[in-house]
């Protein structure tokens, strides 16, 4: 069995964004919103959605045929793939299981991570484990969301919230003292009523909306947030929680190149950069384009500061995310390539 202890980092990205964009200006008229009311109090200003004929698994797919690409490998040469989501194409089989087969990774080992946002820094703190002992070389980690799918549209507090993307990363072992430098995971199911879906079997299970849109969609229930609570804790755990594997790491604020952060709200992002100490051209934000895309949202942030030249090889990342469960979770990376 290996037991090894290898550095291992992630070694290329990919993304994958639906065509059809979705304004506020749009969401206007179809809920009682406004464009200045969603860019204050989120700084969203429009959000990406799937049509009627995609699912999770085609995002995933994209990104991480894109992901592979940009590292110059195949997906022969995948031994793992994890996919986070909170929107799966369907309970079983996993989603994974179905990029898999699907991008042709005929030996790949699959499966899902439901970690609410916090799901792909929890899928990169699993995978990580498999290239560090040696048991696997290369492992295709996914986020991605098709929370089109689960929202409300009549409710304004979530409706304007949310979007639909996939981001992938290539972990691989890198050289000596680069890669992942330190890890920070958390949960406190205490908090599970706050920001939750309910799934079949569960007490809370109801259908949402007509018979033939239930028959279209399958949506059992709707996402329900408690939004105010949500961002208290949020706007406490994103400060305390990077602050904690920047210091496990070794490293200390003046270290950090770059803070790729959740993109969920511009207002939790900017407490979060504060606690650091961080001046705006160290904090990635993306937000304003995309919304929360929950698990994608930090993998498709870290491939758009990588085209746009702001990490070079050597540069410590702080990625940091929170989420359903309640959960949270935070890395350092030392860009290897």
């Amino acid at each position: 069995m290996p037991t090894g202890n290898l550095p291992v980092g992630i070694v290329s990205t990919g993304i994958s964004l639906p065509e059809k964009i979705l304004t506020n200006n749009e969401l206007e008229k179809m809920v009682d919103t406004s464009d200045e009311w969603i860019r204050t109090r989120t700084g969203i200003a429009e959000r990406r959605m799937i049509d009627e004929t995609m699912a999770t698994s085609d995002l995933a797919v994209r990104a991480g045929e894109m992901a592979l690409a940009n590292a110059g490998l195949t997906p022969g040469d995948v031994d793992l793939i994890i996919v986070a989501t909170v929107t799966p194409d369907m309970y079983f089989p996993s989603t994974a299981c179905l990029v898999q087969e699907k991008i042709g990774a005929s030996k790949a080992a699959a499966f899902d991570i439901s970690a609410g946002c916090t799901g792909f820094i929890y899928a990169l703190a699993v995978g990580s484990q498999f290239v560090k002992t040696g048991m696997y070389e290369t492992v295709l980690v996914i986020g991605a969301e098709a929370l089109s799918r689960v929202i409300d549209w009549s409710d304004r507090n979530t409706c304007v919230l949310f979007g639909d993307a996939a981001g992938a990363v290539v972990l691989r072992p890198v050289e000596q003292g680069a890669g992942i430098l330190a890890v920070e995971l958390g949960s406190d199911g205490s908090g599970a009523d706050l920001l939750k879906l309910n799934a079949v079997g569960s007490p809370g299970y109801r259908l949402s909306g007509s018979a033939e849109e239930n028959d279209r969609t399958g949506i059992a229930d709707y996402l329900q947030m408690a939004g105010s609570e949500v961002f208290k804790f949020a706007v406490r755990i994103m400060g305390e929680c990077a602050a904690g594997v920047v210091s496990r790491a070794g490293l200390t604020d003046r270290d950090i190149n770059i803070f790729i952060p959740h993109q969920a709200n511009i207002r939790i992002i900017r407490a979060a950069a504060k606690r650091l100490k961080l001046p705006d051209e160290k904090v990635y934000v993306n937000v304003a384009k995309y919304g929360n895309t929950s698990s994608a949202s930090i993998p498709v942030a870290l491939h758009e500061a990588l085209l746009e030249g702001k990490i070079n090889k050597g540069d410590n990342i702080v990625l940091v995310g929170f989420g359903a469960g309640l959960t949270w979770g935070a890395a350092v990376v030392k860009w290897a390539v």
